[in-house]
């Protein structure tokens, strides 16, 4: 059970509900840790803007790099919604998200991502080096912010306890 119910319609500010509007018109659907977040709106705004960093950033690197960067974020974070959320999409793109095949470039990604997510002080130099060959310093900055955003929100998942959304449930990972 979360430690923080989300807010049913009838409950939202009327500032959450305006940006929850505007979400669902850009993206779809509102889930528990949107509506968890709304009873701060300018909490959720900000972690809302991990979609514009998103998509800057798949624009970089492309979707696929992106969603393994993420996927190894969430996963290193141990966030239930979010590593589940992109283990669907990994799923509905044919992929078994247990056995992934990756290159050298998307095994540098999820290692930095990882390793951001685990401790962004003991980013080593050859791995550095490794994302530096392929993006250009501002390219670094957008990842590295997509990065932290994508920690945030598993955080802010892991300490409030959100509720998986019950879409995510027959992609949950099984346990060892």
């Amino acid at each position: 059970m979360g430690r923080i119910e989300p807010l049913t319609d009838d409950e939202l500010p009327p500032e959450s509900r305006a940006i929850l509007e505007r979400h669902v018109a850009d993206h779809g659907s509102v889930t528990n840790m949107k509506r968890t977040l709304a009873r701060s709106p300018l909490a959720l705004r900000v972690l809302l803007e991990w979609y514009p960093l998103r998509d800057a950033v798949s624009a970089a690197i492309g979707d696929r790099a992106t969603l393994l960067f993420a996927h190894a974020i969430s996963s290193q974070t141990d966030c239930l919604i979010c590593s589940t959320f992109f283990r669907r999409l990994l799923v509905d793109g044919g992929e078994d998200p247990d056995r992934l095949a990756l290159d050298s470039w998307e095994q540098s990604l999820t290692q930095y991502g990882r390793q951001l997510a685990r401790d962004p002080n003991d980013v080593d130099d050859r791995l550095f080096a490794a994302i530096a060959a392929r993006l250009s310093p501002d390219e670094i900055v957008t990842l590295t912010a997509f990065a932290g955003l994508m920690i945030a929100t598993n955080v802010f998942n892991n300490a409030v306890r959100v509720e998986l959304d019950e879409y995510l449930w027959p992609f949950r990972k099984s346990a060892p």
